[in-house]
């Protein structure tokens, strides 16, 4: 399986860079995982409604730009499905045995996503009602993710 984390934004922490070459690394023994960092749009402090929509579409096109027509696209939205781990596995594991071996996963920006990113998006999927940091998000992915093969593998993991 071929996973591609298209993420809104450049990643500064050094701690968040540590845990995710942690689980870059973890993953490469189940499956070919690339991040693409897409640029983020500069937002103005107080922004009318016609701007934000603005902002969104151009980092939209950016996500888009990133994805081949024949990958599986999940979408990290608030208002998106809720899954356990183990519902995230099966579903990963699903989507491999009936022949989607080309999967993206979306982490929008501080505005959220666009409606054409939306509209491409195969199945929104929500980690919390909680905000979390797009940077944040995508350590918290990568360890779910490499939960989920474990969990499918049969294999030991910490609960």
């Amino acid at each position: 399986m071929k996973i591609t984390i298209v993420s809104v934004g450049k990643l500064k922490e050094k701690y968040l860079k540590q845990g995710i070459d942690e689980y870059m690394k973890r993953l490469s023994a189940y499956a070919k995982v690339e991040i693409v960092e897409v640029a983020d749009e500069k937002a103005p402090e107080n922004m009318s409604d016609a701007e934000m929509i603005a902002i969104k579409r151009k980092e939209g096109e950016r996500i888009l730009s990133h994805i081949g027509q024949d990958t599986y696209v999940i979408t990290l939205e608030i208002g998106g499905k809720m899954l356990s781990s183990e519902q995230l596995a099966d579903k990963m594991d699903e989507l491999a045995t009936y022949g989607k071996s080309k999967l993206a996963f979306v982490i929008g920006g501080s505005l959220g996503m666009s409606e054409e990113v939306q509209k491409r998006s195969d199945f929104a999927l929500s980690f919390s009602k909680l905000t979390f940091p797009h940077q944040l998000m995508r350590l918290i992915l990568l360890e779910q993710v490499y939960r989920g093969f474990r969990i499918v593998r049969g294999e030991p993991y910490h609960k």
